[in-house]
């Protein structure tokens, strides 16, 4: 996603799909009225390797394509997120853009006027079927032009068994960050609360704690607001109760990628840490038993999470309008999208297949991400300004919660250039 939800907190390598793997899927007969049509999709691995790889995934959805609607044919190419989002930046430039890309991020696209619009190409049922937070994050000047493909939030994780060595409950406050920390410290762990603010994901882990105190990135508006009173009284906390009396561990969180948290985290190093559905299978996978509640606020839990979500979207260069939304139509069936999901821990995306997940009880351990998602806060992915911001928080927001730091100043800094990429669009 920019800021793909693969990227962003599945951490896979996907080495095998880095070389990219194309699947072209043909068929027969013809569709009366229009005659043949191939479309182009590129999209994104989730994948491990190749038997997990998502190449598998689209070519069974577009064989199954092929045979309701024998006049189109679909040819799929997937790649990794480290390619995906450059390759087809790269094809769009050369004038080869696909007719459907599943990748990281659609604001540039829609503002250069080369995308179709939700409505242009969607049956109602469809459009009306996504889950509204994620849809507000699709838009650009109002109008929806990135689909969610899938979605997650977050949760505070904790490791039980630390916990009950410390005699602690979960935290529900900051305070009781601050004070399970401390004693967790005393007790010899490595990393009492782990705060991954270096440049892999600090805008992540950012919004997470701006959000528990009662801030965010842009006001009501949809404004950048970074240096907010909220953010700045927030980045002070985290200055004064935890890095500032040593509660993070070894290594200053400027300087500590989220990777190298959550492995800690999986290798039983870390007390607590901000978590996903993948790093709760990876954890317990190695032995550590995952405690998780709503991530603490300064009064008590957040209501709202962070989500994350990574973008369907249909380009208008070949001018397949009607054969681009009827292939969408069919991809974000209930049986597509919870398959999608199923197979990558992930979330789904449309209001019908997330009431499937809730009652399936093989999905227990996702239903308190499933609850935090209808009422989260995304990053603001229709601001084409936002990944200008996104790298200038990377770089600096760690500085903020160094001892002796100046919070106000440095998110300051921060608003004025976010400031003046909004204006530069």
């Amino acid at each position: 996603m920019g800021e793909a939800v693969q990227r962003r907190f599945l951490g896979l390598t996907a080495a095998v799909a880095a070389l990219g793997m194309t699947a072209t899927l043909s068929a027969c007969g013809g569709d009366a009225g229009s005659g043949d049509v191939t479309l182009k999709l590129v999209a994104a691995d989730y994948g491990t390797g190749p038997e997990n790889s998502s190449e598998k995934y689209w070519s069974g959805v577009a064989s199954g394509f092929e045979k309701e609607h024998p006049g189109i044919k679909v040819e799929v190419t997937v790649l990794s997120w480290k390619d995906v989002d450059r390759e087809v930046a790269a094809m769009v430039k050369a004038g080869n853009a696909p007719d459907i890309a599943q990748i990281g991020a659609y604001a540039d696209y829609a503002k250069a006027d080369k995308l179709y619009s939700a409505d242009e190409m969607l049956a109602i049922r469809t459009a009306a079927n996504f889950l509204p937070s994620l849809t507000d994050a699709g838009k650009v000047d109002g109008t929806l032009y990135g689909l969610p493909f899938v979605a997650s939030t977050r949760l505070l994780f904790y490791n039980q068994k630390l916990f009950q060595q410390a005699g602690l409950d979960a935290p529900e406050t900051w305070d009781d960050i601050s004070s399970d920390a401390a004693a967790l410290k005393a007790k010899g762990v490595d990393y009492p609360f782990a705060l991954p603010l270096g440049q892999e994901e600090a805008q992540a882990e950012t919004l997470m704690w701006l959000l528990s105190g009662n801030g965010g990135y842009t006001d009501d508006v949809g404004s950048y607001d970074i240096d907010s009173a909220e953010n700045v009284a927030t980045f002070r906390w985290l200055r004064d109760n935890l890095v500032g009396k040593g509660l993070t561990g070894p290594v200053a969180p400027g300087k500590l990628d989220r990777a190298k948290a959550f492995e800690a985290f999986t290798a039983g190093k870390v007390g607590m840490l901000n978590g996903h559905p993948t790093l709760m299978d990876e954890a317990e996978a190695k032995g550590v038993k995952v405690g998780m509640v709503p991530l603490p606020g300064a009064d008590g839990p957040t209501k709202g999470s962070m989500g994350v979500a990574d973008w369907m979207m249909g380009f208008k260069e070949n001018g397949h309008r009607k054969e681009i939304g009827t292939f969408l139509d069919y991809a974000y069936s209930d049986e597509n999208v919870l398959e999608f999901a199923e197979q990558y821990d992930l979330l789904p995306v449309t209001g019908s297949a997330s009431a499937a997940m809730e009652t399936d009880k093989k999905h227990t351990k996702l239903h308190e991400f499933l609850a935090a998602l209808p009422n989260s806060t995304l990053p603001p992915f229709g601001k084409t300004s936002w990944a200008t911001v996104s790298d200038t928080i990377k770089k600096k927001i760690g500085s903020a919660v160094a001892p002796g730091s100046n919070p106000e100043s440095i998110l300051g800094e921060i608003s004025t250039e976010a400031a003046q990429a909004e204006a530069a669009e």
